[in-house]
């Protein structure tokens, strides 16, 4: 069983039955115990063909299998380097299955399928994971994805000296990727970070406690102006994009896009004054740092960058567990629709 997305609009999805093939010579299958949604994979869903998420895993013309984070575990195996029983993390369709043609390395294995030739390795990669579940998986599963374009979209301001600027605006703070990155900037330090946010989550991102200003989204032309700024894009909303550039003028000396929380609120920007939103793609800053510190070091400081975050997360985060085509669909919807309440964080297991 899969679930896919139709592409043309991402409020309708439908379950198609699907079984395991038989297995070609490399080949594992894997059944997916459990895996994190959130409103990442609403981003996935709506750049899955202008940064091609759609072909990680092909279907049908029209429409989409949504990548999700998770774990899973070999049923089957037709590669002698990877054992039945042992369990991986990386990137699954939303599925009860998935097949890979797998080329092991010494932490896991990597999906070698020409259809994934393309795709930033960060996306091909399955870790080696502990046979059995523990506690601080289901952070880990919430927040690793999110946490790493955070860290790495402030590891690229910081690289290119936050063009200039000594404070940083960022919308939808509420969102845990927001929530990251005031976290990755709060932990460098220097740069003053403000979170733009509506009325009705002002409270839990002020409990937060890492944005050292938090402004709702109508009250952005008292923010002061004449400080040069970077306006990062959690939201995707048009209206309020335009709020900051107009407001801030040329002290606006970048303006990054990275994710789509208010992805119907969006549009064409560019009728935008001032600089032009630059969008943020993740592996490119994984693939330009793996070649500057190499990746075992870039790995190390991630991890132990996101383990800082997992913890420190307890205070805000609520998990909530739920199983079931109904409940993916159920979670889902609310992820489209904006109603999942800031502090939840979804696993799902099928």
């Amino acid at each position: 069983m899969h679930f896919e997305i139709d592409r043309t609009n991402i409020t309708k999805h439908r379950f198609v039955e699907t079984s395991v093939p038989s297995l070609q010579d490399g080949e594992v299958a894997l059944a997916l115990q459990e895996f994190a949604l959130t409103s990442n994979n609403v981003s996935y869903a709506l750049s899955g063909d202008f940064l091609d998420y759609w072909g990680f895993f092909p279907t049908e013309d029209g429409w989409g299998r949504l990548p999700v984070m998770g774990f899973g575990v070999v049923t089957a195996s037709a590669n002698a380097d990877i054992a039945v029983g042992t369990r991986y993390f990386g990137f699954f369709p939303a599925a009860n299955h998935h097949v890979v043609l797998a080329s092991a390395t010494s932490g896991g294995f990597v999906d070698i399928g020409a259809h994934r030739e393309k795709h930033a390795m960060a996306y091909r990669t399955f870790d080696r994971a502990a046979d059995d579940a523990t506690p601080g998986d289901h952070a880990y599963l919430l927040l690793r994805g999110l946490f790493m374009t955070s860290f790495l979209a402030e590891d690229f301001l910081f690289d290119n000296g936050m063009f200039g600027a000594g404070q940083i605006v960022i919308s939808s703070a509420s969102s845990k990727t927001a929530i990251a990155l005031a976290h990755s900037i709060r932990a460098r330090g220097n740069t003053h970070c403000i979170g733009l946010t509506s009325s009705g989550n002002v409270d839990f991102v002020n409990a937060v406690n890492l944005y050292d200003e938090v402004a709702t989204y109508d009250s952005i032309s008292s923010l002061a102006d004449w400080a040069p700024t970077v306006y990062v894009d959690m939201a995707g909303n048009l209206s309020v994009t335009s709020q900051v550039h107009e407001h801030f003028g040329d002290a606006l000396k970048y303006s990054c896009a990275i994710g789509a929380t208010h992805w119907d609120q969006g549009g064409s920007k560019s009728t935008l004054s001032g600089v032009q939103p630059q969008f943020f793609f993740a592996p490119s800053q994984i693939t330009k740092r793996g070649n500057e510190w190499g990746r075992e070091v870039l790995n190390d400081r991630l991890e132990t960058a996101l383990q800082t975050f997992t913890t420190d997360s307890r205070r805000w985060m609520k998990v909530e567990e739920s199983r079931g085509p109904d409940a993916l669909s159920n979670v889902y919807n609310q992820l489209v629709s904006g109603s999942v309440k800031p502090e939840a964080g979804h696993i799902i297991s099928l």
